[in-house]
């Protein structure tokens, strides 16, 4: 039963219920996770970072099959997208490489969306600044949003943020995240816990589900069908 608009979503289950959940994968692209991509070619431990990946892969296909809408988010930044102090933040750091170009290598999404799935482009770190991720969600009525992807501590948390800040419960799949080194991801993990919503492991979502029986209901509907 889906909850009211003004219920309080103070447990786990309520927060990744399919009834009003989305799975958020962000810039899960080649550039960020891929040896010979722009974050191993600056010096990320882009092994840790791939260790995020069979457990993101493994939530998503029981999202998948719990029912819960997931939603890819791509990072584009073709020149024309980037701002000015974007451009100035990268030339006064020391990072004029491009990166996530349309049509790249660096671009393409590590894990496929399925048919259907919804796939939003972004040109900022947070997914919700200039893009139609908030409307494509209240559309479908979703209140609770699970984060995960790449970088826990810019686009990851970013996102998480903004969504916070227009109504969104924020949870933090934390296993399912990963920083350009331990500490980026540990201090933004910490900082999310405190600020915006639970930081939690693959394991604590896929229980929850399978305590609520939105796991086995799909099972049997489907085995029903």
């Amino acid at each position: 039963m889906k909850a009211d608009s003004d219920e309080l979503l103070s447990t786990l289950e309520q927060k990744v219920s399919p009834a009003h959940a989305a799975l958020l994968v962000v810039d899960v692209q080649n550039d960020f996770v891929a040896t010979g991509g722009f974050f191993h070619q600056v010096g990320a431990d882009v092994k840790k970072i791939q260790q995020s990946i069979p457990p993101l892969s493994n939530l998503i296909d029981r999202a998948r099959d719990a029912g819960v809408l997931v939603v890819f988010i791509q990072a584009i930044y073709d020149p024309q997208y980037v701002s000015p102090p974007m451009r100035e933040r990268d030339i006064r750091v020391g990072r004029t490489m491009s990166r996530c170009l349309t049509g790249s290598w660096g671009a393409e999404l590590v894990i496929a969306p399925r048919p259907g799935e919804p796939v939003v482009i972004k040109h900022r770190y947070s997914a919700f600044a200039h893009t139609e991720l908030d409307e494509l969600l209240r559309r479908r009525g979703i209140r609770s949003l699970l984060l995960t992807g790449v970088s826990t501590d810019t686009c990851v948390e970013s996102t998480g943020r903004d969504g916070y800040f227009i109504d969104y419960y924020v949870t933090m799949v934390k296993d399912c995240c990963a920083g350009a080194s331990d500490r980026d991801h540990s201090v933004a993990v910490e900082r999310f816990e405190r600020d915006y919503g639970p930081a939690v492991n693959s394991t604590d979502v896929i229980d929850a589900w399978e305590r609520s029986g939105a796991l086995v209901t799909r099972w049997v509907a489907a085995c029903a069908g």
